[in-house]
């Protein structure tokens, strides 16, 4: 299975460089492209665009994307998506956040899952944070008993051992293109926060499938921007907004109550 990866930097840039030598490293199951979108002007990755444009001495096709105006999240991805379908598609497309740090080769173990279980949507990894501990990537529907009782600290990993989560963050993600075409990927109404949630159950609803891969493993500091920026908690409060007034989420509250 061949894989194109998406990255987006909106000032990332010394952390997309070591990505991309993760990604060049990987052994056995590599990466066909990776999509890099600069959502803002980058001079630290200015060298790469002569990449872009030569042979590149990654062992991947590089593809830059730079934006004139800032876009959201799943509209980066979605947009990086459609550009690697028109260059000729790869079986399953990754979506990656630069702040990653990759444990062996995760994207083997994701894709594996993929070509052994054909009903399976997208792959996850185990998720780990800069202390080595589990994080928890791993969410039930975000309602808003559930969001004041995190605030309050009552409970950090929501879903119980052997329990299934209702989505997963989209940290690191390996989706297979069958799947992210039927639902037209994401829904770029949320510009941040929440597309991962309204992501993941609309791939549920449609029918695929979404498995941890076991012996998948990333490294993932997770900003908590939210936490410390009021721009972004604007952000976070409109998208749960938006999420919980969206058929998405009333249909699958309704699949979960039967």
């Amino acid at each position: 299975m061949n894989v194109t990866v998406s990255l987006i930097s909106h000032g990332h840039g010394n952390e997309v460089l070591v990505l991309l030598r993760e990604l060049a490293a990987l052994p056995g199951q590599g990466v066909r492209r990776v999509m890099l979108t600069l959502n803002q002007p980058e001079p630290v990755l200015a060298a790469l665009r002569q990449q872009d444009q030569a042979p590149s001495s990654f062992p991947f096709q590089l593809v830059l994307i730079e934006n004139t105006v800032p876009l959201g999240f799943g509209a980066n991805h979605n947009r990086a998506f459609a550009r690697d379908a028109a260059m000729g598609p790869s079986d399953a497309f990754a979506v990656f956040n630069p702040d990653l740090h990759l444990h062996g080769n995760p994207l083997a173990a994701m894709a594996q899952v993929l070509v052994e279980k054909p009903t399976v949507g997208a792959a996850y990894p185990r998720q780990l944070d800069s202390a080595g501990a589990p994080s928890d990537s791993e969410r039930l529907l975000p309602t808003p008993a559930r969001l004041l009782a995190r605030y309050l600290g009552a409970r950090k990993h929501e879903v119980p051992a052997g329990g299934e989560p209702d989505w997963v963050n989209a940290a690191c993600l390996l989706v297979r293109r069958e799947a992210y075409e039927q639902i037209s990927g994401f829904d770029e109404r949320y510009h941040m926060y929440c597309e991962d949630v309204d992501f993941c159950i609309r791939l549920r609803l449609a029918g695929w499938g979404l498995e941890r891969a076991q012996d998948a493993v990333v490294e993932h500091v997770a900003q908590r921007a939210s936490h410390r920026k009021l721009r972004h908690l604007v952000w976070h409060v409109t998208s749960l907004c938006k999420l919980w007034g969206s058929k998405a989420y009333r249909d699958w509250t309704k699949s979960k109550a039967k």
